[in-house]
């Protein structure tokens, strides 16, 4: 009853908010006062005369027309127009009639002198070229948002609960701050960290190294970059938060971090540490500290599975730690550095029960496997890039890096074997303790020259990397085979381990320009080079002088191994305003090597041959919409571990031996999509394709006899190929400057074919895939939020064998996130997924509710905030997955995090100018 009445309540409220509001269109062509010609991609937006609240916005088309349409109480608005080099437009509005042409609107070059005020556009989105442009102030959020708060309000743009960023279905692998590195890698930590008041702009452009955007290549266009400029008055001053709690079961949080900008200086310090899953950096968020949740997958083979819960950095316990620093400046206009070092620290335990089902074509076996697993991990890495330009012609950019780590693990497993009658056939146990110790260090410089303004370019890139790792491993096991030939094997042993890679390589790229600025052709050179030496030398136990010193050549192995690869490449591209089109290709000369010290008869060398090649094609319509479509046919070697004709016994059970015989795989790569922003009515959708086809591919071959001991080898295999696809729409409705509806829909799919082997007999798995989803969202201002989001997952293997039955899956995840903030300074705050496996076994979990809540109070001006968070409310949380393919059913349940309570406190501060200012009072607590 209470539910009934809640949504009762929120269609009223939903209603109301579109009865209250009138609907209004304003139309008008904007032109060029000079020329009278149409201006294309100008901004036109609507907002309110008293406090500029933004009520819509679009941009103008290729003909200069612009048609805005929205809703809104008000009698009186405001139009503005905004272009880049013009002069800015503004202009009252009468919406009595509810809809105004305002016909021809002459826009003049913006003409200022140098004792004029510059005044700043508050267009609430700017096109510049291949770079979007969102003003943050015209984007409205919950008070003290954060930028991953202010990102899922912009249109085309998804984060999804663990932080990751997609703009219309491609990933945003980087995150910049004022165009310099922040944190390195991990988007989070300025996406979560970083409030909105700070931030000026918001800019998305394609990923490019330093060196790209100096050419002017074309860059990463899978992956998208994020930048947050800072406005100038905010960018002087210190800002940061710290954050301790502690909860029953022991369970504890704290975290920190502290910035000093200073305009072109930036130094910030972070540390942090918990028990609580949350291996990156945290303030405890519920969206983060809570992980994400089950899915469906489809590996490259051809198997599938469904996962169950893994909330909080994966399976098992994980207690965590990390401190790091970065720091920004540029030291001269010539200089400018970014460096970071980043520890991060895990213990972490784990048990696990398995169930496998292995088929063969004429029958069937069962395993059932305990295991123990228990580690203490230690990484540090130390980054550092410098830009140097010694004038407008030469860029110079250095990247050096390093890092060690430190992994000691223990693992136990228990196995047994059974045939379908339920006789036992092999069993086994094991027990393992093992250290790591790694070290690398790397270091890039590329030297850029450019030629003239017609786009000409030499660049030179060399990079090297030395890479050092220890290893050391007792083990005590034993292997027992039943049946009319019984063996039984024990050991009990010492093995020392080293692994030891020096590589090289460089590449030199010339660009002629044939048309200036428009037609290039490319030459380039590549080389490469690495040299891997890996020795594994293990020691049996004597009883006699009670240590490890009976040297066991059956499992040693010293091998060293070379990859030298050289590649003359030719492109050529052709760049216009509106199109960008490229194709070339390179010739592969490739040689492996393999050296066995202690087994000479197996050394090998062989060389490879192979044409690479590459094309891409993107045509923009407008700004608003644009398509792209590639191909790429490239090379892959065997690994020389699959090369080498070395008989692996290390697991009894398990005997591996390599096929000097292999040769490389051929992947053709086809790839399409389609984007388009609808500016207007505050929606976007995009649509992608990939296909793939791989001749020669490698694969494994497994023939299991009698006693159930598996022989794989490696063979080439035709036939290999997949696609799949997705699209998205989402669209955001702005009742009034209070309310905002937003939903959005979304569907992948996917097709594999992949040919692999059961008990060494050939066939085609045929796997396909579908996931549509929805969601919605409602947003009322300063008093609550919803958004549920639901999917369902649909799979299908068909395996090509008669004695083998189709398989079929299906999983569904229901989200719902809510937040009540109507009570001043308190922040109610919910996440709840149901999760649904129905093909998971007998004895595992199959379905669950999740819901963890968290209540915040502010306060001393909502710079301290006490919250007080339950994890697993209805203490549902599970860790089922079942994995399927042709050769084997398989479900397994591990550790995972159960429900705790917890109390923790908050404190920020911030000095940066106007935003956020807390006076001297939170400096002298810093």
């Amino acid at each position: 009853m209470t539910q009934l009445r809640a949504l009762t309540l929120f269609a009223f409220m939903f209603v109301f908010a579109f009865a209250k509001a009138q609907t209004f269109s304003v139309k008008g062509t904007l032109k060029d006062k000079t020329t009278q010609q149409p201006l294309e991609a100008a901004t036109v937006f609507v907002e309110t005369t008293k406090d500029t609240t933004l009520v819509t916005y679009t941009i103008t088309n290729a003909k200069g027309i612009f048609e805005l349409e929205g809703r809104t109480p008000l009698k009186k608005v405001a139009l503005n127009i905004s272009f880049v080099g013009y002069e800015n437009y503004r202009k009252v509005l009468d919406l009595s009639q509810g809809s105004v042409n305002v016909g021809d609107i002459l826009l003049d070059y913006e003409t200022a002198t140098l004792d004029e005020v510059v005044v700043k556009s508050r267009a609430p989105i700017t096109v510049k070229k291949d770079t979007l442009e969102f003003n943050v102030k015209s984007f409205k959020t919950k008070k003290d948002a954060n930028i991953e708060d202010l990102l899922k309000e912009l249109p085309g743009v998804e984060v999804d609960e663990e932080g990751k960023i997609r703009v219309n279905g491609k990933e945003v692998n980087k995150i910049l701050v004022n165009g310099k590195p922040f944190f390195g890698d991990d988007p989070t930590i300025a996406t979560r960290n970083l409030t909105k008041e700070i931030v000026e702009k918001i800019q998305i452009t394609d990923t490019k190294t330093d060196d790209e955007a100096f050419s002017g290549e074309e860059g990463d266009r899978e992956n998208k970059t994020i930048n947050l400029t800072i406005a100038e008055e905010n960018n002087k001053g210190v800002f940061g938060r710290l954050n301790a709690g502690g909860g029953t079961d022991d369970r504890f949080e704290y975290a920190g971090i502290v910035n000093l900008f200073n305009n072109d200086r930036r130094i910030s310090v972070l540390a942090g540490g918990n028990n609580i899953n949350s291996p990156g950096f945290s303030f405890g968020e519920i969206q983060k500290m809570f992980g994400n949740g089950g899915s469906m997958y489809v590996n490259s083979n051809g198997s599938f599975g469904i996962g169950g819960r893994r909330f909080g950095g994966g399976n098992g316990i994980i207690n965590s730690r990390n401190v790091g620093a970065n720091y920004t400046d540029e030291i001269s206009e010539k200089v400018d550095v970014n460096a970071d070092y980043f520890y991060s620290g895990a213990n972490s335990t784990n048990d696990t029960r398995t169930e496998r089902e292995s088929i063969l074509p004429d029958s069937r076996f069962f395993t059932n496997s305990n295991s123990r697993t228990r580690g203490n991990n230690d990484n540090q890495d130390v980054n550092l890039t410098v830009n140097i330009k010694p004038d407008s012609t030469l860029f110079i950019n250095i990247r050096p890096s390093f890092s060690a780590a430190r992994a000691r693990n223990f693992n136990g497993n228990k196995e047994e074997s059974f045939n379908e009658q339920g006789v036992l056939i092999n069993n086994s146990s094991l027990a393992s303790n093992r250290e790591n110790i790694g070290r690398d260090f790397s270091n890039t410089i590329s030297v850029t020259k450019r030629f003239g303004n017609r786009g000409a370019f030499l660049k030179l890139r060399v990079s090297n990397e030395v890479n050092r790792a220890d290893s050391e491993e007792f083990l005590n096991s034993t292997t027992e085979v039943f049946g009319g030939d019984p063996v039984l094997i024990e050991r009990n042993q010492f093995t020392d381990g080293e692994t030891n890679l020096d590589g090289f390589n460089g590449d030199i790229t010339y660009r002629i320009p044939v048309v200036a600025k428009k037609l290039f052709i490319d030459a380039k050179f590549s080389y490469r080079n690495d040299q891997r030496d890996r020795r594994r030398s293990t020691f049996d136990f004597d009883e006699t002088t009670q240590g490890f010193t009976m040297f066991n050549e059956l499992l040693s192995t010293d091998f060293s191994a070379r990859n030298i690869r050289t590649t003359p490449q030719l492109s050529m591209r052709w760049n216009t305003e509106k199109m960008n089109l490229s194709f070339g290709g390179g010739y592969v000369f490739r040689t492996l090597e393999n050296e066995d010290v202690l087994r000479p008869e197996l050394n090998i060398s062989q060389n490879f041959e192979a044409v690479e090649l590459s094309s891409y094609f993107n045509y923009r319509f407008s700004p608003k919409m644009s398509t792209y479509l590639g191909y790429n046919l490239t090379n892959t070697p065997p690994d020389v571990s699959q090369l080498n004709p070395f008989v692996d016994v290390s697991d009894p059970l398990n005997i591996i031996q390599g096929n000097p015989n292999l040769g490389p795989s051929n992947n053709h790569s086809l790839y399409a999509g389609f984007n388009n922003y609808d500016f207007q009515k505050g929606g976007s959708y995009y649509a992608n394709l990939n296909g793939n086809i791989t001749n020669d591919a490698v694969t494994s071959r497994t023939i299991v006899d009698e006693n159930l001991v598996r022989n794989t080898t490696y063979v080439n295999v035709d036939g290999n190929y997949s696609l799949n696809a997705s699209t998205g729409y989402d669209k955001s409705v702005k009742l009034d400057s209070l309310r905002t509806f937003k939903y959005g829909a979304g569907l992948y799919g996917n097709f594999n074919r992949n040919i692999n082997f059961n008990n060494g007999v050939q066939y085609a798995s045929k796997t396909s895939s579908l996931t549509p989803n929805a969601s919605i969202s409602f947003t009322w201002k300063d008093l609550f939020e919803i958004r549920p989001r639901y999917n369902i997952s649909f799979s299908t293997t068909q395996f090509g064998i008669e004695a083998f039955d189709d398989q079929e899956f299906v999983n569904h995840n229901l989200r719902i996130n809510t937040g009540f903030f109507a009570i001043k300074h308190v922040e109610w705050r919910n996440d709840m997924l149901y999760n649904y496996n129905p093909n998971v076994a007998e004895g595992f979990q199959r379905s669950s509710w999740f819901w963890n809540t968290t209540v915040a109070y502010s306060f001393l001006k909502d710079n301290a905030t006490l919250t007080f968070k339950v994890y697993d409310v209805l203490n549902q949380n599970t860790n089922a997955r079942r994995t399927a393919n042709a050769n084997f059913i398989q479900d397994v349940q591990s550790t995972v995090l159960q429900q705790y309570f917890m109390l923790s406190l908050s404190w920020k501060f911030n000095t940066l100018g106007k935003g956020g200012e807390t006076g001297n009072d939170s400096f002298f607590f810093f």
